[in-house]
């Protein structure tokens, strides 16, 4: 995927730095210096830590390590559209969509302009770096043995993995539940969809002619297109 401008968080730039020096055959014997950054991002103007800068960067760590337990902690009651929550160091989430209207972002390539769409239900699969995501015909909540379809998407591989592309995925050591479930759909929806992935077509026909003929009928999307992925909820469990 390519990165939707409009979408485009502010950027962080470099303030200040810390260098620690060691002697060659002494692990313990550290020596911390303090720079400043200047307008291009090199370090200058370098001296020793303060006692109270050391305190400062001390407490920061710790706040680090508290931010990092908080990972994937929901802000109140379990949502309801999450079906599985793996609260590890690197943490993933499996929950589901219900069919929804959704704008979608396309490259010129396509020849398709970049429109409000019908989509099915969707189940989503994420770590810190990975997204997955395929479709459900299931009307309600799904269970663990509810099959699972090909998304109606491209840039996704047959196994159900997105290709961000260009998009510089950022999610939070201290995102909570619902942080990290909105991060990643804004990840996706936010961003150009450009073409297939080795030759996988997630739905029965032609992508493009359905996408064309969801744009001129307004109808919503049609379950008997969706391709089975020969899996089921549980595969996405971990």
């Amino acid at each position: 995927m390519m990165k939707n401008s409009e979408t485009t968080p502010s950027l962080f730039f470099p303030a200040a730095a810390i260098v620690v020096f060691k002697p060659e055959n002494n692990e313990d014997d550290l020596y911390l210096e303090y720079y400043d950054m200047d307008e291009s991002g090199c370090p200058v103007n370098p001296r020793p830590l303060s006692v109270k800068e050391a305190q400062g960067l001390s407490k920061a760590l710790d706040t680090g390590k508290a931010a990092a337990k908080a990972f994937l902690k929901p802000k109140g009651l379990l949502p309801s559209c999450v079906l599985h929550i793996n609260p590890a160091e690197n943490g993933s989430v499996v929950w589901y969509t219900k069919p929804q209207t959704r704008k979608l972002y396309f490259t010129e390539s396509l020849g398709l302009a970049s429109q409000e769409l019908p989509l099915p239900a969707l189940i989503w699969a994420a770590d810190k770096r990975r997204l997955h995501v395929f479709a459900s015909k299931s009307k309600g909540k799904p269970s663990i043995s509810s099959p699972l379809y090909y998304a109606p998407f491209f840039n996704l591989y047959n196994n159900g993995n997105v290709c961000m592309g260009s998009v510089d995925v950022r999610i939070s050591q201290s995102a909570t539940l619902e942080e990290f479930t909105a991060a990643w759909e804004g990840y996706f929806f936010g961003s150009y969809f450009s073409h297939l992935i080795g030759g996988h077509n997630p739905v029965k026909g032609n992508l493009i002619s359905l996408y064309k003929g969801l744009s001129e009928t307004k109808n919503p999307f049609p379950a008997e297109e969706l391709v089975a992925a020969k899996k089921q909820l549980k595969h996405l469990l971990r």
